[in-house]
């Protein structure tokens, strides 16, 4: 969550700060706008709830004006705070603190409650209308999408609603997983282009709970249409021979045994992102992130057009963090609000290359917090399979009156058959395991200006053995 201060509002007759009006963005985009009163109501609001000592601090109140640089001062720390509490497992998932954010959100973008048809597309483009309230939020409307399939109940926790901008090709550009703390119709109609779209997906990584997910009739289905989409835009790599066995499958309408080879394919089941920019293996080197079976997976073409790759394990990495910078205008000073440019992102991670030897990693992506995402949740799932426990997800029912669910039910259209693959593809050359060999820009340690609370440590990480090595 990144803080700034409108140009536009009004400062006059401020006695302590409290009339500033903060923007909240998420990834870049404005979720709404708070003024400090408000997030010292939600703060004394969790203190109630859960002790003083659970907290974050919460900058304290002024008696006088505030400067210009107390202004920006405030501005941090209470940027701080928020990301603090949404990375407590605890307070970030708690509904004062996701209601808090919502009603904002709501009030933020004058969206009256009302009813409202709302089109959320599968990955192959099929089209699912679903009828739900703008004061929805995201787990309302993955279960209405869930009803209008007639996914089962015990089937929704393995799936989730992902904010997409569809580019001209009509390939997805995935924005970020919808969370709990807005409302996707306001999320969606409030960027006003039609470019932006709400995709469901399925949202864990090993390919092992597919066999839950397959039991189901409309759950293969879904499976099957986001695979066949997967390996039509590259993401899934695939030999000549293995499309045609594929395409012969899919022929047969063998959608499981489609499913079983599609499983031994690389990256299958991986998100993958817009091309960045890495200083792996060199600064400013151009790269595809892939994120899936517990790792970042970077491809890049050498010279002489030669494409390879390079894996990075989520249980090697230290912990990693986010950062943002706002480049200003030509000769001016940092001012309140300090948003006056285009929002330059950061994903940093220290990884273990060797037993005895952490490098820091910067790839420098607008989806870095999309990547952070996917990073925290393949340590999650990892940490559940350790505990031996379970990603089902009961069903939430909402509190005041059970789910509104259409009688009508919409099938899950098959995917039309794979195209043939491109003649020009070059197959894929794994980097040496090597990775102490290569040269990577070093880190040492977090920048002045990132504090313990902006870096995600990591559960899942381990250590090297030398029989690793």
């Amino acid at each position: 969550m990144h803080f700034s201060i409108p140009e536009t509002e009004s400062r006059s007759g401020d006695s302590g700060g409290s009339a500033y009006a903060y923007n909240i963005h998420v990834n870049g985009v404005l979720h709404c706008r708070v003024r400090y009163s408000q997030l010292l109501g939600l703060h004394e609001q969790l203190r109630k709830e859960y002790g003083a000592n659970v907290l974050p601090a919460f900058p304290p109140k002024k008696l006088f004006s505030l400067t210009p640089a107390e202004v920006e001062q405030r501005r941090e720390q209470l940027e701080k705070y928020m990301q603090a509490v949404r990375q407590d497992p605890l307070l970030g998932s708690s509904e004062t603190f996701n209601s808090f954010l919502r009603r904002a959100q709501q009030e933020t973008q004058q969206v009256p409650t009302e009813e409202v048809s709302l089109e959320v597309l599968l990955s192959n483009g099929q089209k699912v209308l679903v009828n739900v309230l703008t004061s929805d939020q995201t787990e309302d409307v993955l279960e209405a999408v869930a009803a209008k399939l007639d996914l089962p109940d015990d089937l929704i926790g393995y799936f989730s609603l992902f904010l997409v901008r569809e580019k001209e090709d009509g390939a997805f550009s995935f924005v970020r997983k919808l969370q709990e703390f807005e409302l996707p119709y306001v999320s969606v109609t409030s960027l006003r282009s039609q470019e932006y779209k709400i995709v469901l997906r399925k949202s864990y990584w090993d390919s092992a709970y597919d066999d839950d997910v397959m039991e189901n009739r409309v759950g293969l289905n879904l499976l099957y249409a986001q695979t066949v989409s997967d390996i039509e835009r590259g993401w899934i790599l695939v030999t000549k021979e293995q499309h045609r066995q594929l395409k012969s499958l899919q022929e047969k309408v063998s959608k499981k045994e489609f499913l079983r080879l599609a499983q031994t394919l690389r990256h299958y089941g991986y998100l993958r992102f817009d091309a960045c920019v890495a200083d792996f293996p060199e600064k400013d080197c151009p790269v595809v992130v892939s994120a899936g079976n517990s790792e970042l997976s970077l491809q890049l073409r050498l010279p002489g057009q030669q494409l390879r790759e390079g894996s990075f394990r989520v249980t090697r990495m230290r912990c990693w963090r986010v950062t943002s910078s706002v480049p200003l205008p030509s000769g001016s000073t940092s001012s309140p609000g300090r948003g006056r440019g285009e929002v330059r992102l950061e994903l940093a991670f220290e990884y273990l290359m060797s037993k005895d030897r952490l490098q820091w990693v910067t790839i420098t992506s607008p989806q870095a917090i999309m990547m952070s995402i996917c990073l925290q949740s393949m340590v999650d799932e990892l940490m559940v399979k350790k505990s031996g426990g379970s990603i089902r997800k009961m069903l939430r029912r909402r509190v005041g009156g059970t789910l509104r669910r259409s009688d009508s039910q919409q099938a899950v259209k098959s995917p039309p058959l794979l195209e043939s693959p491109d003649a020009t593809r070059e197959s894929m050359v794994k980097l040496s395991s090597k990775l102490s060999a290569v040269s990577l820009r070093g880190i040492g340690s977090p920048s002045t200006d990132a504090s313990a609370s902006d870096v995600h440590g990591n559960f899942a990480f381990e250590g090297i053995g030398d029989e690793d090595l």
